[in-house]
């Protein structure tokens, strides 16, 4: 008997079959045959709650059940190879995705489901003036072929988030959510996060993050400054931002910064001849941890606005890691030992990353792309540095002008690691009087894509300069030169290559039936259009080595 062909899901993953199959395989007794007992959950998990009605605490906004139900929504869209913007496409193992992140993020939940090592993105910060993704979050796919031209977009645009909209905060909390509950579930277990905002909205980031991340795998929130001085006069009572924030959370508790490995001239020896120095413990950001440190020996109180927590404090305190000064106006310090601090999270103060010199550098080594105000590169090669391994999966789902792809390039040439990136921007309309316009790149996606390819050519020079020297290179570097990928794979966000049907049942039944039998598969769709579907929905990456 021949064995008939299993049938393949033409979705993405089902967020909320999946979760119930974890649920059931924590907590069998709660289903009666598919159905969940939810009292009888709460009973095992909450002995006592209380009724139904008690208050408890919890962040919430309007629109965020609606969203709760999209994220379950699978995606029925697929990415389709663009070989003609890709670099290596047969060989290389970087990718980059244009399409709206929401969709994208749910395609890849299959094959990428706890493999990326980092996450970094870079979203809009909320400020009143940025684009917004839009917030018919049920008809995402559909929007997005509207917006790009795919279908009839009249009266479809992306627009800005206007505080007078009266959702100012609420939209912003919904576009996130969505987006980083997905994003939760590719990371690997030792994975992390990291998340660039500003005083906008980093305090209801936090609340957003502890909810889906967990509070407890909160890591810390790091500042970084963007101008040496400040420039101009600011109005009366308010000070010039100069500084921006990145929020760190681990999938977690398995993830630990790489630290900095540095001299030990800075440091004391005690008797046990262990290498530690002081380093105070007030807080220099807006922590709202003021509270009294008491001295256990004479019971002397510290008051102050400290940079741990009261708990943390006294855990400190246990493990002798406080220095306590003779009077009560002064403050305590704590003791950090070498061999724990070049492993230990890197400081919540990084320093100056000065953005209006790291923009002039970007514009004169890509003249031709004009994008303003880009992240720093030396930031995330740091960021990169600290966080991931050299054969990581790195994820940037609000790629920009794709600083988080150079980044990792730059650092593969540096330590001969072979990292590998995803990136994934919408196609955003860029600037019609821009030159990067007027040049052919017509949208942040593009403006992506170029940097990249001119990042390539970059890297080549100064290895060819390398190569005309060997006398200076070693076996390390010719390795390091001989695997570096600078190559990528361009995918694009669209419908099906399947025709789904809808499932409605109306008089128009039989013509539907008919229509799908004689054209199940879309006419445009090339060969490779529909592998590469069935291969990502079958939970294979998009760089798998394919053989005709």
């Amino acid at each position: 008997m021949s064995k008939k062909p299993e049938k393949m899901s033409l979705k993405s993953m089902d967020m909320a079959e999946d979760r119930k199959r974890k649920l059931k395989e924590l907590f069998p007794e709660v289903f009666d045959e598919e159905r969940i007992d939810f009292e009888k959950l709460k009973r095992i998990i909450e002995e006592g709650w209380g009724s139904s009605g008690e208050e408890k605490y919890e962040m919430t906004w309007p629109g965020k059940n609606d969203c709760l139900r999209v994220i379950q929504e699978p995606s029925i869209g697929t990415l389709k190879p663009c070989r003609k913007e890709s670099i290596d496409f047969d060989s290389t193992q970087n990718l980059f995705i244009e399409g709206d992140n929401l969709e994208v993020l749910k395609l890849l939940q299959k094959a990428y489901y706890g493999k990326i090592k980092m996450i970094y993105i870079d979203p809009p910060y909320n400020t009143g003036n940025e684009f917004v993704y839009p917030d018919k979050y049920s008809e995402s796919l559909d929007i997005y072929l509207k917006y790009t031209g795919q279908k009839n977009k009249e009266g479809v645009k992306f627009s800005t988030n206007q505080e007078t909209d009266g959702r100012f905060h609420s939209r912003w909390l919904s576009m996130m959510y969505s987006r980083l509950f997905l994003a939760r579930n590719l990371l690997k277990d030792d994975g992390v996060i990291f998340i660039s905002i500003d005083d906008n909205e980093v305090y209801n980031l936090r609340k957003l993050c502890n909810e889906i991340f967990g509070e407890t795998n909160f890591v810390a929130c790091l500042t970084w400054v963007k101008k040496e001085k400040t420039s101009g006069v600011p109005p009366k009572n308010k000070s010039i931002p100069n500084k921006e924030y990145i929020v760190v959370y681990e999938k977690q508790k398995d993830f630990c910064f790489n630290g900095v490995s540095g001299s030990k001239d800075s440091y004391k020896q005690d008797k046990e001849g262990n290498y530690y120095r002081t380093m105070p413990i007030q807080a220099t950001g807006k922590q709202n941890n003021y509270f009294h440190i008491i001295n256990p020996k004479n019971g002397n109180k510290h008051y102050g606005n400290w940079a741990f927590s009261e708990k943390s404090i006294k855990e400190m305190i246990k493990k002798n890691l406080i220095v306590f000064p003779k009077e009560e106006h002064q403050k305590p310090t704590q003791i950090v030992y070498y061999n724990e601090e070049k492993k230990s999270p890197i400081f919540h103060h990084m320093g100056l990353y000065d953005s209006e010199k790291q923009t002039k550098k970007f514009k004169s080594q890509f003249p031709n792309i004009n994008f303003d105000f880009p992240k720093p590169l030396s930031l995330l090669k740091f960021i990169l540095e600290q966080s991931t391994t050299k054969n990581a999966t790195i994820l940037d789902f609000f790629a920009g002008s794709s600083t988080t792809a150079h980044a990792v390039m730059d650092l593969n040439k540096e330590d001969g690691g072979n990292r590998k990136y995803i990136m994934v921007q919408l196609p955003e309309p860029y600037d019609k009087n821009s030159e990067a316009f007027k040049e052919g790149l017509k949208t942040i996606a593009d403006i992506g894509k170029e940097r990249i390819r001119k990042a390539k050519e970059k890297i080549e020079e100064e290895l060819a300069k390398e190569n005309k020297q060997p006398q200076l290179m070693d076996e390390n570097d010719r390795k390091r030169i001989g695997n570096l990928d600078v190559g990528f794979k361009v995918f694009k966000l669209d419908k099906s290559n399947f025709r789904v049907w809808d499932g409605k049942i109306d008089e128009y039944v039989a013509k539907q039936l008919k229509l799908h039998l004689d054209k199940m598969i879309s006419p445009t769709s090339s060969d490779e259009d529909i592998l590469y579907e069935i291969l990502l929905k079958s939970g294979f990456e998009l760089t798998e080595k394919i053989k005709k």
